[in-house]
């Protein structure tokens, strides 16, 4: 049906929301087309099309005989919306159920339209009847330097996102003041962050959104005990307070940051909601029992202050070091306080809910907060855990996770909703309808590049090719949109560093055959060593994709102040989205390799040479009849007795999982002087065991345990039982350390050819484990 010089039909007395959402219509269709469509109140004269927008109160005056034809649809509850195309009649009807319904039946219509210069069309067949099954729907928008886009943004951005992400059913977005744990402000600015704070209260609240304030304590227990000090804390949050038009909710993490004891944090909470309902009187105060310290004390204390029952908590939010799994704490929080999901969306390791099956070497370039559609990964995160809760506010860090936003909050409105038809939706309307299917598919391919190995992932290839297609055939205005700027980044970016990785891998084999047969010198085999492994520096490949790579980022960081890199874009710093700065980070030993190798060739003596050149080529052998494990390995989870799928548990809250610490390879640890295997671990959150089971073994035998624990990101203490009765070690302390020892094996915990270990942490964030040696001690007469 073609809409092209089609009517906008509204009654004359439409409330100022819906008019809103009428007007959002009109400049969404002109942007993308260049046609104005005309608002009337009557029916017209003429047979031209008309768009009859409105909510069920506001246009009863029109339906009159055409509500048979709107019955024919279920009728929505609350912020739903039917939406029915007749183009017998020339009629597209887009009703709400309330004010707030015509806003999110208007944005389904742009989501469903054709749009191309000059020409507006829709399926004649369209029949929609939708009501959300979450009443929460939002995204934090944080405007601080610490985002790796948004402290770039001007007004005008953040409301155009705002609009956009309306569209997709968001009913509530979360700002942050100006005082957070980063910088007071950022080079990238355009407005002051208090000004920007009450701009952003004031736009949310004329779309008719909720506004939340996510507002951390950054204060100590002994600052609470400082009148003086408190009472600026009170003014700082009056003064905001005050001067913001629309609060609805004040979020108040437990930490992350936060130092408080859970009674003084309650204590707090109710100081400042006196402040906060003196000038928004309905709105209430949500705690978090985060804590980025382990403490069983501290949640019990949390958890008996909840069940007080407190007049000004409005709710409890599950978010990012939650140690309580979600359907444990919905059991202990009393029925009269809904729980609000704040998943971490943003993020692809040390994170709430890492990437399943990565490679290493994504996780050592790609690192933390890079560009990420998990399509299928978050609605699973999605349906898994939501139903315990009233929805969301996703925590969001910046533009990288865009695809991620929206397939969320598509979820929250629908979870039965295919992924791929929300991604339609999503390319439809931000970047091209005459490429719907390649880009959206496209995008799905990108989260498949992810999954296991990726030196064997033929998907990598294939979806390049897939975006070199698409890109060669795609008009200028798709290649200037920065949402297909940042996919078709994501493509050459994958494709590069597995090329790397299979010219580095291959180099590093060559170098070490090479010393392998020291002959008929040693310092023969270390130069020749040394020769293969420099070809890294000096022959690089698929320089084309890197460059490619880099001219991507400097658009992105042009069209929407995307800061990819600390040299060039201003970024705060490289686990902040700056991954350009790691796109040539070593993915093979062959860094490692050159420094033991100049360090050899210092040696006088031959004898001492070619004992320190075997220590290299066999450093992870464990000898004969021994095993070697290293976690970046995947098929070293096959060990792990008490890992629960990723599927029931992808936060890993409670079993043990695989994670990177690319910290290593950062200042101030030196380049080049670690092993490849401690970037990848076997972790657990907490005080969660982590259980390695061997068979096989030799009855007869003796064994040596030999253990590289990588004590960063909230190591603390552990322990280190065999078969749950023999202890191999104490509590040794972890915390700030790398270290690799080695343990006797009591032979009673292996005469039955089995050997079961737990390790048992105690205080610990995380716990870390980069690799393990169980190591046969030779036995004498052993075949007797």
């Amino acid at each position: 049906m073609d809409l092209s010089n089609a009517y906008v039909l509204t009654s004359d007395e439409i409330s100022t929301l819906e008019l809103k959402a009428v007007k959002l219509l009109i400049a969404e269709i002109e942007k993308r087309t260049g046609i104005r469509l005309k608002i009337i109140h009557r029916w017209p004269a003429d047979r031209r099309p008309v768009i009859l927008i409105g909510s069920e109160a506001s246009t009863s005056k029109f339906l009159g005989s055409y509500l048979d034809l709107l019955d024919g649809l279920e009728k929505p509850g609350k912020e739903g919306y039917r939406i029915l195309v007749n183009a017998d009649k020339g009629i597209v009807f887009v009703i709400g159920a309330d004010q707030r319904g015509v806003l999110y039946g208007v944005g389904r219509l742009l989501r469903k339209l054709y749009l191309r210069k000059n020409s507006i069309k829709i399926n004649e067949n369209l029949r929609i009847s939708s009501t959300p099954r979450y009443a929460l729907r939002g995204i934090q928008l944080g405007y601080r330097p610490k985002t790796n886009a948004y402290d770039a943004w001007s007004v005008e951005q953040f409301e155009q996102y705002i609009r956009e992400l309306a569209i997709f059913g968001a009913n509530a977005i979360e700002i942050l003041p100006p005082r957070t744990d980063d910088d007071p402000i950022s080079p990238h600015m355009k407005v002051d962050p208090l000004k920007m704070m009450i701009k952003l209260s004031e736009i949310i609240a004329s779309y008719g959104l909720d506004v939340w304030i996510w507002y951390p304590n950054m204060f100590s227990e002994s600052d609470y005990k400082n009148e003086e000090y408190m009472k600026k804390e009170l003014a700082e949050r009056e003064e905001i307070f005050s001067k913001l038009p629309k609060i609805d909710a004040v979020f108040i993490p437990g930490g992350d940051p936060g130092k408080l004891e859970a009674d003084t944090l309650f204590q707090w909470a109710e100081e400042v909601s006196k402040i906060l309902r003196k000038y928004h009187p309905n709105a209430k105060i949500w705690l978090s029992p985060q804590l980025m310290r382990s403490s069983e004390e501290w949640y019990e204390a949390f958890y008996a202050n909840v069940r007080k029952e407190p007049e000004w908590l409005g709710g409890i939010v599950f978010g990012p070091f939650v140690r309580t799994p979600l359907p444990e704490l919905r059991r202990i929080i009393p029925k009269k306080y809904p729980i609000r999901h704040y998943p971490d969306i943003t993020h692809s390791l040390l994170c709430q809910y890492p990437v399943q099956d990565w490679d290493r070497a994504f996780a050592i370039t790609l690192g933390r907060e890079c560009i990420n559609p998990r399509p299928k990964a978050m609605k699973h995160i999605h349906n898994l855990l939501e139903p315990y809760t009233i929805g969301s506010i996703c925590y969001s860090e910046g533009i990288n996770d865009d695809v991620n936003k929206f397939i969320w909050l598509d979820q929250d409105w629908c979870p039965e909703t295919p992924v791929i038809e929300t991604l339609r939706d999503y390319v439809r309307l931000f970047i091209s309808c005459d490429h719907t299917e390649e880009i959206a598919q496209g995008l799905m391919a990108l989260e498949e590049n992810w999954r296991g190995p990726l030196i064997a992932n033929e998907q990598v290839e294939i979806t390049f090719k897939q975006w070199r297609e698409i890109e060669s055939k795609a008009p200028q205005n798709v290649l200037n949109n920065y949402r297909f700027q940042m996919a078709l980044l994501r493509a050459y970016y994958d494709a590069y560093i597995k090329r790397r990785l299979l010219h580095e891998t291959e180099l590093e084999k060559e170098a070490l055959e090479a010393l392998e047969s020291p002959s008929p010198s040693s310092l023969e085999a270390l130069k020749k060593a040394e020769n293969t492994l420099i070809r890294v520096e000096k022959e690089p490949v698929a320089q084309n994709l890197k460059e490619k790579c880099e001219l991507l980022a400097d658009q992105l960081f042009r069209n929407i102040g995307a800061q990819l890199s600390v040299k060039k874009h201003g970024a705060k710093s490289w686990i902040r989205g700056a991954f350009m700065d790691d796109i040539d980070m070593p993915l093979s030993n062959w860094r490692y390799l050159l420094r033991k190798i100049r360090h050899i060739y210092k040696i006088k003596s031959e004898k001492e040479r070619l004992k320190q050149i075997h220590e290299i080529v066999n450093r992870n052998s464990p000898g004969p009849g021994g095993f070697y494990i290293n976690f970046g390995d995947f098929g070293s989870l096959n060990r792990v007795s008490n890992r629960l799928d990723w599927k029931k548990d992808p936060g890993a809250l409670s079993s043990p999982f695989i994670s990177f610490i690319p910290t290593l390879l950062h200042p101030p640890f030196e380049p080049g002087n670690i092993p490849m295997a401690w970037i990848s671990c076997l972790s657990a959150l907490y005080d969660n065991p982590i259980i390695v089971s061997f068979d096989n073994l030799d009855p007869s035998s003796t064994y040596i345990l030999k253990i590289t624990y990588v004590g960063l990101h909230g190591g603390n203490r552990v322990k280190l039982l065999a078969d749950d009765k023999y202890p191999i070690h104490d509590f040794i302390e972890i915390k700030n350390k790398i270290f690799t020892s080695e343990f006797s094996i009591p032979q009673e915990a292996t005469k039955n050819g089995k050997l079961k270990l737990t390790w048992i942490p105690k205080g610990a964030r995380r716990t870390h484990i980069a690799e393990l040696w169980l190591i046969r001690k030779e036995v004498e007469n052993s075949d007797v």
